[in-house]
């Protein structure tokens, strides 16, 4: 672990200053198409008025935990050993919870157009 900390650390000051640098550009930019006459709901677009995020995390989170607990299942039936089970079992419920997602979003979505 002492080994990444440095990486970590820099990661983690160049993630901030990357993402400080990017709201005050992106404040700028908005603040001159205003200037210009740009009407405000311009930068809302219909896609992220109605926000699916709370939806992805909570499925997400749970094939996260699907993925664990069939890990564990795995390891201590002897299956397969004990990091390949967690982590294949913890990518594949987590991306299946993403694809859950994606396919109840697309239904709503529908359900809102129509």
């Amino acid at each position: 672990m002492n080994e990444f900390a440095p990486v970590l650390i820099t990661a983690i000051i160049f993630g901030f200053v990357y993402s400080t640098i990017q709201l005050f550009v992106r404040k700028k930019e908005r603040l001159a198409l205003l200037d210009k006459g740009a009407d405000a709901s311009f930068f809302i677009s219909p896609q992220k008025r109605q926000s699916f995020i709370a939806l992805k995390v909570g499925l997400l989170c749970i094939g996260v935990a699907v993925g664990v607990i069939l890990g564990s299942i795995l390891f201590n039936t002897g299956v397969m050993e004990e990091e390949s089970a967690y982590f294949s079992m913890i990518f594949l419920f987590g991306g299946i919870g993403l694809v859950v997602d994606h396919f109840m979003e697309k239904a709503e979505r529908k359900e809102m157009k129509d």
